[in-house]
């Protein structure tokens, strides 16, 4: 997003703001900022919006762009900005948070909101809008304050950009995973026993083994030992970590005979117990341990989305134990994991930043340095572009994120690699050195597809449900026209089990075009219609997917055709 559209949507929420307060005189104003592709405004009223509110509002911007009101920018005092927005609640917050005498203001007409801009030069510029949704949000996103109600809309420079970007969102709602899954039989999520916790189906557990096993695959081939862990561990061991202090809000405690335990939220305490269990040597490292381990978090209610953000979920996590030489090498092994990774899982775009220490965080300044400069070498010896994400990295060290662009260009975070000097000083790891002296070993926590939920999630949104044939759940489908072909179907579908194809066969007393339309619904690669001719023949009439009818076909012919993908992945 560009400074010019930034400024242009953040101009377009206050227009928003001055709409809803015409509309709504008794209204409070909170916030409105421009966000990723857009920009929304939070109210206090009494009364909910409704839908049929959004024309409306949207009616009134339009005569105040009309209007062509000029954005002027004031400075007052701090006193002045408490008497101006005294009946604004929200605002009178903000004011006595911020640091120093003067307040910056921004006026349009006779509409006045705190602000710091920038903004663009009047209301008439703005050409192409469209109020989106409305949605609940709590004042500052903490639960225990008020909840208030949240506006979203778009703006674009040109109209042309903005139906581009309404049509991107419609096939964005085709393509939501929560609608797929359902529809697909892939997974379910019950508030009722469990808001966050995920129930995987048949089709979706398989998804869910076929991409593990993948994974496993390919740790082993690239040098990772398997490890696993238990799920609760004494608070004493996350005291040592960090997590107790730094990340108590989100764990789950609970007493057992007196004694406080966690389920854990992380699996890095647990790989570095099971590497201080014997002495190392430097010959031993680097070390690399792989889990495909269940954690917990509790995340708050408001932001529970989907398979996107849960409270119990599998990451596919891994601890490199290296030497400092070897630090920058292992970064990029990792770096290299990911991109082999997501090429075979169809992703080929990515966004990449790397988030430097927050301002609660453990470990030396020097350590901190000495981590962020090696993730920063390991980046620019691989060529690729990045972005710095100030104080946004983990407590415990600075961290590289890799987020992978869907098919509507969208970014999901995945992979992650974080590095650390710190908890193997906490934890108080060593090696034994050619010296034959005790020396500390570097840490690297990385994922490459990382929550396995909302890589599954991504998956799903990025195909629109239609996977490659090698995840597809059901790769084929067998359907008999008559009973007379149902033996035939059966042996049909022996066959493609024997050769390790996901097939089914559809008997049932319907008609042929529902049975076919079905398949399409449920977006099976193949589907293997066979009557008394095909019966006859030892053929089978080939339809698939993507490509429509495509004849009569040996079996022996489609069972090349279906395992040539699988080994490919394409």
């Amino acid at each position: 997003m560009t400074n010019n559209l930034d400024a242009l949507r953040h101009s377009c929420s206050h227009v928003m703001a001055d709409a809803v307060k015409r509309l709504f005189p008794d209204i409070r104003l909170a916030i409105g900022p421009a966000i990723e592709d857009g920009f929304y405004y939070d109210f206090d009223r009494s009364e909910p919006f409704k839908p049929e509110d959004l024309p409306a509002i949207e009616k009134e911007m339009a005569k105040i762009i009309k209007e062509d009101w000029e954005f002027k920018k004031e400075e007052i005092s701090k006193k002045e900005a408490l008497k101006l927005f005294a009946k604004e609640p929200y605002k009178a917050e903000l004011i006595n948070k911020l640091e120093g005498d003067t307040i910056s203001i921004y006026r349009h007409g006779k509409f006045v909101d705190l602000c710091k801009g920038p903004h663009i030069k009047s209301t008439g510029q703005i050409k192409a809008f469209k109020l989106l949704s409305i949605a609940g949000a709590y004042w500052h996103g903490i639960e225990t304050n008020p909840m208030l109600q949240r506006i979203y809309g778009t703006c674009f420079e040109t109209s042309q950009a903005l139906e581009e970007h309404l049509e991107k969102l419609e096939e964005a709602k085709k393509r939501d995973h929560r609608k797929l899954g359902k529809e697909l039989d892939l997974f379910s999520i019950h508030d009722e026993v469990g808001p966050g916790l995920v129930f995987y189906h048949p089709k979706g557990a398989l998804l869910r083994m076929l991409i593990e096993d993948y994974e496993k695959k390919e740790h082993l081939r690239r040098g990772y030992q398997i490890v696993m862990g238990p799920h609760i561990l004494k608070s004493d061991i996350w005291v040592t970590s960090g997590h107790y202090d730094y990340y108590k809000e989100n764990m789950y405690i609970f007493k057992v005979d007196n004694e406080e335990y966690v389920l854990k939220p992380m699996n890095c305490p647990g790989h570095m117990l099971i590497y201080k269990s014997k002495i190392r040597s430097y010959r031993d490292l680097p070390m690399r341990y792989f889990e495909l381990g269940n954690v917990h978090r509790r995340e708050k209610t408001g932001v529970l989305h989907g398979l996107l953000r849960v409270r119990g979920f599998t990451q596919d996590d891994a601890h490199i134990f290296c030497l400092p030489n070897q630090l920058e090498q292992e970064i990029t092994g990792v770096i290299d994991f990911v991109m082999d990774t997501m090429k075979v899982f169809g992703f080929k775009d990515y966004k990449i930043d790397l988030s430097t220490r927050p301002l609660k965080s453990i470990g030396t300044d020097e350590a901190w340095e000495a981590a962020t400069n090696a993730l920063k070498k390991a980046l620019e010896s691989k060529a690729m572009n990045y972005e710095i994400n100030e104080g946004e990295g983990a407590f415990y060290g600075p961290k590289i994120d890799i987020m992978v662009k869907d098919a509507l260009s969208r970014p999901w975070q995945c992979a992650t690699v974080q590095c650390d000097f710190a908890l193997p000083e906490r934890f108080d790891l060593a090696y034994i050195s050619a010296g034959g002296k005790k020396e500390r070993p570097v840490m690297l926590h990385r994922v490459v597809l990382g929550s396995m939920e909302r890589f599954i999630g991504t998956l799903i949104e990025h195909y629109a449900g239609a996977f490659p044939v090698w995840l597809a759940p059901v790769q084929a489908i067998v359907i008999p026209i008559t009973d007379r072909a149902h033996d035939y179907a059966d042996n049909i579908f022996k066959l493609l089990q024997d050769e390790g194809i996901r097939a089914e066969v559809d008997k049932r007393n319907e008609k042929l075009q529902y049975k076919i339309r079905e398949g399409e619904v449920n977006k099976i690669p193949y589907m293997l219609i066979i009557g008394d001719r095909e019966k006859e023949a030892g053929t089978v009439s080939l339809r698939a997917r993507k490509e429509g009818d495509l004849g009569t076909v040996k079996i022996e012919e489609f069972i090349d055709r279906i395992k040539d993908e699988i080994t490919n992945k394409t």
